[in-house]
Parts: structure tokens; C-alpha cells; sequence
């Protein structure tokens, strides 16, 4: 199993018990701004992170090749985990390890979604492949990943290779339907989570956000307790529980402040770059929570 072994600054003694080691980040709606933009005071933060000896990476619901471009601006050594934790991946892009979505799970899902009238968008073979490019959420998606998908009749081809499915609608209450519907059928066969308030994301079982943190910590040799993880969706609090501190976006909705440690700005407003600053750099920074 290849591993990536970062430098600790100190070890977890008396005097350093708290200290953060490692800080993983969500992408939307957390790193970039709504505008996926990374600002000036994010990308310093970052670069304060390596002075300081504190590893970082990140967790996303987009593909690799979609996270390429901020791995490659914030100059990430340390591997990262896409599709939700379904893949991880070295920071050259090469895969280390894949969970896929189990066809029949996939098959049951997608007659779901065509029966509720959902569009589907499916991520395999690294591409994103749709059967209606005119789709109202499109544009925002290709401006996240910076490429364009594929168009394609049906999913038919990589029903057995998919990363990730999903259900696209700016309808909330069909949506939250279509997840209550998906729940009661597949169960514990898939991760069924929100990426965003238009996307539903069916992935393989271990294809969440706990098991991506839990993941890459054994792969950079660092303790849990001694790792930090920010983010702002639902899909996120699978890593507040895996984590020795959790931080929420100030855009987060409230069922996720909840379930964090700590909560910090917007996105709009360097919530990320002053969560570093308060949380993580701070010589005071231990999880005790509060609000930056």
C-alpha cells in the first residue's frame, strides 16, 4: 500500500496534545467561493499551513480531474480524496484506491430517477456523462470542474464502472423525495447524501466523507485526534465525526453548525482563510470551540 508520511511537528505529549496536525477541506461551498474561486487569503492560508509544518489536502464530491486545477494551484503533496471519498487519489492524478457504485445499486437508482422525472448525470471512465447537456445546473457544474460533459443515450456502457450518480433537480421537495425513496430501496448498499441543494449523490457504501478522512490519515500517517476538517454541507458531518476538530462554514445550514466543533465565516468571506488563522495557527488552537 503506498503511503505519503509527512514531518510532525511533535508528537502528541503532554505539551502538545491537541495540536493539529493536518487539515483537510471541503472544496464548494468551503475552499472556493461561490464563484469557485480560490481567493488570495486562501491560498495564503495554505501557504501558512506548510510554514508551520500542518499537512493539507482535500475531500470533494467532484471527480479528480475537477480537482485537479486547485491541487495544482495550492501545490497539494499529500494525496486527496474525490468523488466524496470514493476515489483516492496522488497528487499526479493517479488513483490509489476506488470504491464504485455497485451496478445493480446503480440500475435500481437510475430507474428511480427516470420514473421521478430526475435528471441523471453519471461520473465514470473520467468523464461527466449526461443525457441532457441543456440541463438548467450544467453551467455551474462544467464551471466547477472546468470541462464540459459528455453526452450519451443511456448509462448502459459503465453501469458497472460508475464513481458517482446524480440526481439533479432545482426542485427541493422532488429531490428530497427521490432521497427518501432511494433510502427506503437501496439502504445501506449505497451513500446517498446532499453535494449541494440541487445534486443528490449515490455512491458506493464507503464512498463518504468519514471513510475518506480515515483513509488518507492512514495513508499520511497521522492520528485522527491530531486531524482538523472544515466544510459546509451535510455530506461533510461524516468527517466532523471522524475528526479531532470540526469546522463549519458560516454558510453551512444550521443541522450542520450543529455537529461541529467550531464555525467560522462564509465563503464569501474568507471564512475558510480565518478559520485557519483562528483555529489551526493559532498557538492557542485546541478543539474547544467557538466561532472565528
Amino acid at each position: 500500500m503506498a503511503t505519503y508520511r509527512m514531518t510532525i511537528v511533535s508528537e502528541p505529549g503532554p505539551a502538545a496534545r491537541g495540536a493539529i496536525a493536518l487539515l483537510i477541506a471541503d472544496v464548494d461551498g468551503t475552499l472556493v467561493t461561490p464563484d469557485k474561486i480560490l481567493t488570495p487569503a486562501a491560498i495564503d492560508a495554505v501557504r501558512r499551513l506548510g510554514e508551520a509544518g500542518v499537512g493539507f489536502t482535500i475531500v470533494s464530491s467532484r471527480p479528480p480531474r475537477g480537482m485537479a486545477p486547485i491541487v495544482e494551484q495550492l501545490d497539494i503533496t499529500l494525496p486527496f480524496a474525490a468523488f466524496n471519498g470514493g476515489s483516492l487519489v496522488a497528487p499526479s492524478l493517479t488513483l490509489i484506491e476506488a470504491h464504485r457504485l455497485p451496478q445493480e445499486a446503480a440500475r435500481t437508482m437510475l430507474a428511480l430517477l427516470s420514473a421521478r422525472h430526475v435528471d441523471a448525470w453519471a461520473y465514470a471512465d473520467g468523464d461527466w456523462r449526461v443525457r441532457d447537456p441543456t440541463s438548467a445546473w450544467a453551467p455551474r457544474e462544467r464551471r466547477a470542474l472546468g470541462y464540459g460533459p459528455t453526452q450519451v443515450d443511456n448509462f448502459d456502457d459503465v453501469i458497472g464502472r460508475i464513481d458517482k450518480l446524480v440526481g439533479v433537480s432545482d426542485d427541493a421537495a422532488l429531490l428530497a423525495s427521490v432521497e427518501a425513496a432511494a433510502r427506503q430501496l437501496l439502504g445501506a448498499t449505497v451513500t446517498i447524501n446532499r453535494s449541494q441543494t440541487y445534486a443528490l449523490d449515490i455512491t458506493h457504501p464507503k464512498a463518504n466523507k468519514g471513510e475518506a478522512v480515515r483513509g488518507l490519515c492512514q495513508r499520511i500517517g497521522v492520528d485522527l485526534r491530531r486531524t482538523a476538517v472544515i466544510g459546509d454541507m451535510i455530506n461533510d458531518v461524516a468527517m466532523f465525526a471522524q475528526a479531532g476538530f470540526s469546522i463549519a462554514m458560516g454558510n453551512a445550514a444550521a443541522e450542520v453548525k450543529a455537529q461541529a466543533d467550531a464555525s467560522t465565516d462564509t465563503n464569501e468571506n474568507d471564512g475558510f482563510a480565518k478559520a485557519v488563522r483562528r483555529f489551526v495557527l493559532s498557538p492557542a488552537a485546541a478543539p474547544t470551540g467557538g466561532h472565528a
